[in-house]
Parts: structure tokens; C-alpha cells; sequence
């Protein structure tokens, strides 16, 4: 089996991707997902609670509302929180890698915004980057209601695309219509399958 780390920068179109490879029967673990499902895992509510504080806590669910302006209020409040969530969704993804290895299954994609900046790239066979250029990044922001200023600072919590796209074993261009990138994923489908045949081979 092998294990394909998907990834590019918010707006790149990286999840419209991940949609098209599960589409064609490929397992995808949506790590962003899963960060916003260990917000309701008690362990996890139960340290935000206590290095937090109550008040983000609502209804015995953590006010991720109130929790973010925190977050992003405080300089160190992110890396704090970070600490809380990410050894917890680290382990479930390697519990799911697990269930689907024993199930036979050819192919993983792990579908996550900060392969490279958490260092979860250790966790993959391959990587996958989905670029685009600037100006669609932020056109695509904006058709969700993110403006260009807070699409910038977004995007200042990640490494730069031209980066992440030096460090991929693959590069999809994803400057065109959603038509056209499902007809790349199968390009990129091609080569996972090749990958995997030679990682058997060897």
C-alpha cells in the first residue's frame, strides 16, 4: 500500500482534488476534518478547557468561534493549541492508514493544508501539491466570502506554494475550469498506481 500526501495552499482547489480522487474509490483522510471532529473528542475538549479557560466552553462543546479569536489574538495561543490537537489527529490518522492496510487497500491519500509545516509528510510515501496562481487563489477566496486582506494573512500561516510545489514528487495545475482538473486526477490516478506497482516490485 502506498501513501499519498495531498496538499497546496488554501484555495488552491487541493479538497476539490481529494473530492475527485475518492470519487474513483481511493480512501482520503480529510485532516482538517478530523481537527474539527478532536474539538468534540473529550480529552481533547478537557485540555482546551483547562489551558483555555471555561469560556470556551458552550453548551459542553468548545466555541470554536471564541476559541479562534482567541487563538488569533495571542501570539503563542495557536502553537499552545496546535499541541493540544495535532498528537491526537496525528493518531487516528495512523489508526485509519492501519484499518485500510489490513483491508487490502492499494492507495491512501492524506488530505492535509499543512503537509510540510507539521512535518506529517514523514508520514507519506509521495507527495501531491495542487497549485495555482495568485490571482485565482484569491478569486476563489473571494467567491467564499474571504476577502484579499484576510486571504493574505491566511496564507501567511503557510509556506509559500512555489515552495511546496519544489518539495512535491507531483504538481497538479489546478488554473483551470473544475472540468479540466477532474481530467488531471486521472493523470495523477496513473501515477499513484505506478507508484504503488513499484513499491511492491521493490
Amino acid at each position: 500500500m502506498i501513501i499519498i500526501g495531498l496538499t497546496g495552499v488554501i484555495g488552491s482547489g487541493k479538497s476539490t482534488a481529494a473530492r475527485f480522487l475518492r470519487k474513483r474509490g481511493l480512501y482520503v483522510i480529510d485532516v482538517d476534518a478530523l481537527g474539527k471532529e478532536s474539538l468534540s473528542w473529550k480529552e481533547t475538549q478537557g485540555d482546551i478547557q483547562r489551558v483555555f479557560g471555561e469560556e470556551v466552553i458552550k453548551d459542553g462543546r468548545v466555541d470554536v468561534e471564541k476559541l479562534s479569536s482567541i487563538v488569533f489574538r495571542q501570539s503563542n495561543a495557536l502553537r499552545v493549541l496546535e499541541s493540544i490537537v495535532h498528537p491526537r489527529v496525528r493518531a487516528e490518522i495512523l489508526r485509519q492508514i492501519e484499518e485500510q492496510r489490513e483491508r487490502g487497500a492499494a492507495a491512501v491519500i492524506l488530505d492535509h493544508p499543512l503537509l510540510f509545516e507539521t512535518g506529517a509528510y514523514q508520514m507519506v510515501d509521495k507527495t501531491v501539491v495542487v497549485v495555482t496562481d495568485q490571482e485565482k487563489t484569491l478569486e476563489r477566496l473571494k467567491q467564499r466570502g474571504i476577502g484579499p486582506d484576510e486571504a493574505r494573512r491566511r496564507l501567511s500561516f503557510q509556506i509559500p506554494l512555489h515552495e511546496k510545489e519544489a518539495r512535491a514528487d507531483y504538481v497538479v495545475d489546478n488554473n483551470g475550469t473544475e472540468e479540466q482538473l477532474d481530467e488531471k486526477i486521472d493523470s495523477l490516478l496513473k501515477m499513484i498506481m505506478k507508484w504503488e506497482e513499484k513499491g511492491n516490485a521493490s
